[in-house]
């Protein structure tokens, strides 16, 4: 457990252990009825459960689920470990937080997108009501009884946690920097170049998101989102760095 530490940097290092101990606090405290992803967890601007630290916090979090949690961590240990050996700690810690921060914002415009069509089936005296109390509502376990009127607070209160964005940011710079790397697949265990990894990760993720699948609780987009923000960082510093490499 010491060379495992002693042998991992410093931000990926602090990384792991503050997403492990968010995640020990949710666990405990849920017994108390006290879910800190309500506020921690990122929440669309509308929505009575919003605040701006939401955007950064958010990423420190993660489902009950500790698949979620596990294999966000795996990824930033097993590709961020090599993008801050290459470019230092700060740099990749800007990187993490603004792959992170963009990846929200995706996020939350995708979700007002996909609100649009609602607003003209639904009064704005309704509208109105559903936004001072729907969020308290869904607290309580519960939700509007009209199936619009239900789907439009259910997006509207929808609560993002997770590092992916970030995480599919650093996928993202190992396959720009990284392309010939060949990886090892899990399912099927076979060995593809990482820059292949990423493109087809990417049109897996494009695909999800489009296909909007209402059983579906991945944001895809927030994925998308990450890796978009990722790579004009990363052309930015190309442009902008004497010694990017």
């Amino acid at each position: 457990m010491f060379n495992f530490f002693n042998n991992t940097p410093p931000v990926v290092k602090n990384l792991l252990i503050i997403n492990v101990l968010a995640y020990l606090a949710m666990v405990m405290l849920a017994p108390q009825g006290i879910d800190l992803s309500n506020y921690f967890g990122l929440h669309f601007w509308k929505s009575q459960g919003f605040y701006p630290h939401q955007l950064v916090s958010y990423m420190f979090f993660h489902s009950f689920s500790i698949t979620h949690l596990f294999f966000n961590m795996f990824a930033v240990w097993m590709f961020g470990r090599v993008l801050e050996g290459v470019w230092g700690s700060k740099r990749f810690l800007i990187y993490y937080m603004i792959t992170g921060i963009g990846a929200g914002i995706i996020q939350l415009l995708v979700i007002y997108i996909r609100m649009i069509p609602l607003y003209n089936q639904i009064s704005p005296d309704d509208i109105s009501y559903i936004v001072e109390n729907g969020y308290q509502l869904l607290q309580e376990g519960k939700n509007f009884s009209d199936p619009i009127a239900g789907q439009f607070n259910l997006m509207l209160n929808v609560t993002t946690v997770g590092a992916s964005g970030s995480v599919f940011g650093i996928l993202l710079a190992f396959g720009m920097l990284f392309p010939n790397t060949e990886l090892m697949l899990l399912f099927p265990p076979i060995p593809i170049k990482a820059k292949w990894f990423v493109l087809g990760y990417g049109a897996i993720e494009l695909y999800s998101g489009m296909a909007n699948n209402p059983g579906d609780n991945v944001a895809h987009f927030a994925h998308l989102g990450g890796m978009l923000f990722g790579f004009f960082l990363i052309k930015y510093w190309q442009k902008n760095s004497n010694h990017f490499y």
